[in-house]
């Protein structure tokens, strides 16, 4: 059984991350075909690569990963902290990239006479993601607190 919130926390940091490296998180139609950005490329309808965006990828994956790491450092709380606040910031590089990585694959299909793009609901993921990391930073902290007033005590 779970007894520490921020384990939740940064479970569903990861679960949330790990969707992403699967979900369309954009898509793209024009006179060239439907198009969908994913984590690692540009793929056409047909599953043909027309832009890789493995930048985006590995930082996901790693974005994925550091939470689960995270959760097995449960004896050192100052580290998870900081862990945490690696994860805020890889989160927050993913939203960047990805507006960079929806921004070029737009400038592809700019030059069509009939072009249309949208979002998919993943790319929001990392935003909430972000927030399950602050509140699992915020937890961890509240943990450190407890146990140093323990020690006070004693």
């Amino acid at each position: 059984m779970i007894q520490r919130i921020q384990t939740l926390y940064l479970l569903i940091v990861t679960a949330l991350v790990a969707v992403m490296l699967f979900a369309p998180l954009a898509w793209f139609a024009g006179q060239a075909g439907e198009y969908g950005l994913y984590a690692f490329s540009l793929r056409s309808a047909d599953g043909t690569l027309a832009q890789p965006t493995l930048y985006l990828g590995i930082l996901l994956a790693l974005a994925a990963a550091l939470p689960l790491v995270t959760i097995f450092l449960y004896r050192r709380r100052l580290l998870q902290i900081r862990l945490c606040v690696v994860e805020m910031v890889l989160l927050a590089g993913a939203v960047v990239m990805e507006g960079v990585y929806y921004f070029l694959s737009g400038r592809l299909f700019a030059g069509m006479a009939f072009h249309t793009q949208g979002f998919r609901p993943a790319i929001a993921l990392p935003l909430v993601a972000l927030l399950f990391a602050f509140l699992a930073a915020r937890a961890i902290f509240h943990d450190e607190l407890l146990v140093r007033s323990a020690d006070r005590i004693r």
